[in-house]
């Protein structure tokens, strides 16, 4: 079950958000936390076991950690996961822990501080991302999985980078094919396909899946 708790974001980036920003909800429109624990409750009743906390940015939302504790304490819920860009999560990685949360997705397309600054459209925010991975892989947040929207012309040339992580460091890194949500719409040059990006990767050696056919 996925729960987005806030449509707010402290990100802009160039494939999500228009640059003339979006029309937010007023707070009485967002669920409130006791909401959300009644609908995850009766979730449960019908046998889902998993609650995936999303946004926006849900670590903008004010309390957070509470609502973790509230959907930890439900009868059969026993995989808590949150969605985040890691701008605050060295912030509340720890707390979030301690809460219930299980392991965390972090939005990063780039590990160059240019590259960054264009895509999310801010600036001075990657090392704020990095440390929070860390924080998290620390207290416990594992394993951490990083989204990579894959943009040629852009961000392509990172793709053997951000593999070689996988192997040096752990990361578990799912590379996503670029789809822009903005009233712009797609840009074709930008597409990379999937199995283009299988042909660059396999330089670094023979592919295998990593979950079994279905």
């Amino acid at each position: 079950l996925r729960i987005s708790v806030t449509d707010r974001c402290n990100l802009r980036c160039i494939y999500c958000m228009p640059s003339d920003g979006v029309r937010l909800l007023p707070h009485q429109a967002i669920l409130t936390y006791e909401e959300i624990d009644t609908i995850v409750k009766a979730a449960a009743e019908l046998g889902i076991n998993k609650v995936r906390i999303t946004g926006g940015e849900p670590l903008l939302r004010s309390g957070l950690p509470k609502l973790i504790q509230m959907l930890a304490q439900i009868d059969g819920i026993d995989d808590i996961s949150l969605t985040t860009n890691g701008t605050l999560l060295g912030h509340y990685a720890a707390e979030l822990k301690s809460a219930g949360l299980r392991r965390v997705n972090v939005s990063l397309d780039t590990l160059k501080r240019d590259k960054f600054e264009f895509i999310t459209r801010c600036s001075n925010n990657l090392d704020n991302v990095l440390e929070g991975i860390e924080l998290a892989k620390s207290v416990g947040l594992t394993p951490v999985k990083l989204n990579m929207v894959v943009m040629s012309g852009v961000n392509d040339d990172e793709l053997l980078d951000f593999a070689t992580k996988t192997i040096n460091e752990g990361w578990h890194v799912r590379f996503i094919e670029f789809m822009s949500l903005t009233s712009q719409g797609t840009i074709t040059s930008q597409f990379l396909s999937v199995s283009d990006m299988r042909k660059r990767l396999e330089q670094l050696g023979k592919l295998e899946p990593c979950l079994p056919r279905v």
